[in-house]
């Protein structure tokens, strides 16, 4: 018993003094090196959800160029929040649930931070779910449930270990993971009579259920945008700036927009975004290249999304990490035995409600603070900033409303990601602004006058 409050209670200067650092800023001799963080990049990148995202592209869009250029448009707007957000992370050395506190206030912090762990949790269990899925084949066999079990374990077993060892794990992954993807491109273009062949049967497949290029771009950036804007977690790690902004780019633009690819010609061609299905018809040999590139996959990636929200609920309940990270391994595995067949409805509640909780953040450090955050003034902030609150209510608001088909006049052609943004960071000016005309100035950028 003893022993488990031992394992409960927080030691504030081992958590500090630890690789991964939940509650302080990262000192210098914390960062990690380059090449094993854009190694883990890649690993976290090459999530199954850019092949579900490409599938559901296959289905309603001609391949060229409408599906390359939304495919393309969508990870671009998500790298762009991702370069962002990543950079405070490297200048601050924060994770996001310390970067929240700055914008919203200490306890204001809590939303931000509970909102978003709770989708990066269900975000595991599309993980779990995805694994259980690969060597099942199937959502109703008992196969999926012990496979999907055992997977959870597992991506929390490793997680439990923070960051080093996720890079272990990443690093050998990468050559296959990209051998395997290239080879079910070459399979389903061969498999259809060639590229010419490829393109037109794109066409005709996408008459059966059109999808919108508004549409389709929503569903690109609400498949990881939750992932832009925690990049934080790892761009904090990073020694230089140029590392930070390659780490969003290698997850979105090269990990991302491949797979994408990978997992629309698949629905095309071969009716199925996963690769492993079409593969195993091929013989033992090729199959099980398939299926153990797509388990290193959905084992980096589980451990890179478990990494997340184990690290935020650390900073904001101060627990340490490996407490959080086996109550979040463990939601997120009981999750992964339902979540992954709703995955389409999970990605369009994201895609409106999250981008505004990073909004306030942004207008915050690089317009208000201009780009100054000092780590000493954590203790000092105010409890909550009613403006950042405000902002995310009514940049939330109005993207839900956009995505159920309302639209604002002057921005019926912004998609509902992208417009809740924008509108959150718009209201968080003019929140912020009202506040200073009534002598409320909250944040860093008020400490001076507390």
């Amino acid at each position: 018993m003893q022993r488990l409050k031992d394992w409960w209670a927080l030691d504030a200067e081992k958590e500090n003094n630890s690789a991964d650092n939940p509650l302080t800023p990262l000192k210098d001799s914390q960062r990690r090196e380059t090449l094993p963080l854009l190694a883990l990049a890649f690993g976290w990148g090459f999530l199954v959800t850019g092949l579900l995202t490409g599938g559901a592209l296959g289905k309603g869009m001609p391949f060229w160029p409408d599906l390359i250029m939304a495919s393309f448009l969508g990870n671009f707007i998500n790298f762009i929040i991702g370069g962002l957000v990543g950079y405070i992370g490297y200048k601050t050395a924060c994770n996001s649930g310390l970067l929240y506190r700055f914008a919203y206030g200490n306890i204001g912090a809590y939303l931000p931070v509970l909102f978003i762990a709770i989708l990066t949790i269900g975000w595991q269990g599309i993980v779990v779910g995805g694994f259980g899925f690969t060597w099942a084949q199937s959502f109703d066999s008992p196969t999926f449930y012990i496979v999907s079990i055992l997977a959870g374990i597992l991506f929390t077993v490793t997680t439990y270990f923070g960051v080093s060892a996720l890079e272990k794990i990443s690093m050998p992954s990468v050559l296959l993971l990209i051998g395997v993807g290239i080879y079910a491109a070459w399979f389903n273009i061969d498999k259809i009579g060639g590229w010419a062949a490829f393109v037109n049967f794109s066409v005709e497949q996408a008459k059966e259920a059109p999808l919108s290029m508004k549409d389709a771009v929503n569903l690109v950036v609400g498949s990881w945008i939750v992932g832009a804007i925690v990049m934080a977690e790892y761009t904090r790690f990073a020694k230089k700036a140029w590392v930070a902004f390659a780490i969003p780019f290698i997850v979105l633009i090269i990990s991302q927009w491949f797979l994408q690819i990978i997992g629309s010609m698949g629905g095309i061609v071969s009716g199925t975004y996963e690769f492993t299905t079409y593969m195993l018809q091929q013989g033992m040999i090729i199959g099980g290249l398939g299926l153990i590139a797509m388990s290193l996959a959905l084992w980096t990636t589980g451990d890179a999304n478990l990494y997340l929200p184990s690290i935020q609920t650390a900073s904001v309940f101060r627990r340490p990490q490996k407490v959080m990270t086996v109550i979040c391994g463990v939601l997120g595995t009981l999750l992964g035995l339902v979540v992954y067949k709703y995955f389409l409805d999970w990605i369009g509640l994201l895609a409106s409600l999250v981008p505004p909780l990073i909004g306030p953040v942004l207008v915050d450090y690089y317009l208000v603070n201009k780009m100054k955050y000092d780590a000493n003034d954590l203790s000092r902030l105010p409890s909550w900033n009613p403006a950042a609150v405000g902002a995310y209510i009514i940049g939330a608001v109005a993207a839900y409303a956009s995505s159920q088909g309302y639209s604002i006049p002057g921005l019926s052609g912004v998609i509902p990601a992208l417009l809740g943004l924008v509108v959150s960071m718009l209201a968080y000016l003019v929140l912020y602004g009202i506040g200073k005309l009534l002598g409320k100035t909250f944040g860093p950028a008020g400490l001076n006058k507390t």
